[in-house]
């Protein structure tokens, strides 16, 4: 004799199903802002012939345009970066964007596979074009961060006039040296604890890293210290994706294929083609911010790349208690950075 199902199972499982459901496809806003000049809005705007997703936010949507550059490759951050930017929304008019490919701007029956950073840059561009016309400003300040950096660099030496001045946080520079900054700091930090497990799987993979055909295991590069030292990036993009708005379950399936497709492909451009044989020399204002414990991006290769680079104001600062995020690790003393030097920048602008 067949059982049926208790009514109360069944009942849990239909809100179950209805939790799901709603988690995949609910509708996907960023909350609003106070004040009567504030900007708060996330929509599709087709960029340079594809649909860009683009978030503004902003306490005041006249004051100064920032425009974020994310990493990766097609690593999004809209998902969780309103924790870390309330600050800065005072200031700045913030412009996070997913690019090409990446998050929610990754389309299921679109072909990626010729993706290139050529277009990625052309992309930014023509971002910054549209909103630099949307806000009837004529130049924005730029920021990458990470492989963003590799995006962001070759935008503004193509293109100065249209930026303030470029900041490079964790900036990278020549892949190889960056590697094997990370994998001497790893070894060396497994050792101390005892990890040899971890040293001996370093050893077999260092022949390879020096080719530059293998990268060091990120998950390693974590495990020491070398991505974050004073938040938890993995569980904000968990928080994020499960409780903030601006992503539902659908986006996050967008945002794992888009690093499935396209990431190893940039990665290798990046790799075979470094930035510091790329830009050499810059015309506007250069500021490279690094994590005194970044080896995702070694400060050792950045100062290197940042010794030879041209550029007519440039600067190279160290947060002294983050790694590979300071605008987040230690977003008060960045924020208060930040406004410092922005307003430097006019003052002298006004002056000349």
């Amino acid at each position: 004799m067949q059982r049926s199902i208790p009514k109360i199972i069944k009942f849990s499982l239909i809100i179950a199903l209805f939790i799901v459901l709603l988690w995949v496809f609910f509708p996907t806003w960023t909350p609003h802002i106070k004040g009567e000049h504030s900007i708060s809005t996330m929509e599709q705007v087709e960029i340079n012939g594809a649909e860009h997703e683009i978030m503004i936010r902003g306490v005041d949507a006249s004051n100064p345009i920032l425009i974020f550059v994310h990493g990766g490759p097609a690593c999004s951050e809209i998902p969780y970066v309103r924790k870390y930017q309330k600050d800065l929304e005072k200031q700045f008019t913030i412009v996070h964007y997913d690019q090409r490919g990446s998050g929610k701007s990754y389309h299921f029956f679109e072909d990626y596979s010729n993706l290139t950073t050529d277009l990625l840059v052309e992309d930014l561009l023509a971002l910054t074009d549209y909103i630099s016309e949307k806000f009837n400003q004529e130049k924005v300040l730029l920021i990458g961060h990470s492989f963003g950096t590799y995006i962001g660099m070759r935008a503004v030496a193509e293109a100065p006039e249209k930026y303030y001045a470029y900041i490079g946080i964790g900036q990278v520079a020549n892949t190889v040296q960056s590697e094997l900054d990370s994998l001497e700091f790893i070894m060396e930090q497994a050792k101390l604890e005892g990890n040899l497990d971890d040293v001996e799987r370093l050893k077999l993979l260092q022949r390879s890293i020096e080719q530059g055909e293998e990268h060091t295991p990120r998950n390693l590069v974590r495990k020491y210290g070398g991505a974050t030292r004073l938040i938890n990036d993995n569980r904000d993009y968990q928080r994020g994706f499960l409780l903030n708005t601006e992503y539902n379950g659908l986006d996050v399936i967008r945002y794992l294929r888009g690093i499935n497709i396209t990431q190893e492909n940039l990665l290798n451009e990046e790799a075979q083609h470094n930035i510091p044989d790329i830009v050499k020399k810059v015309d506007l204002p250069v500021y490279f911010v690094m994590g005194k414990f970044d080896y995702m991006t070694s400060v050792n290769a950045a100062k290197n790349y940042f010794d030879k680079l041209e550029a007519p104001i440039k600067e190279f600062i160290i947060f002294e208690e983050s790694a590979h995020y300071p605008q987040f690790e230690e977003k008060e003393k960045f924020t208060g950075w930040l406004n410092k030097t922005f307003n430097e920048l006019q003052n002298g602008a006004f002056e000349s």
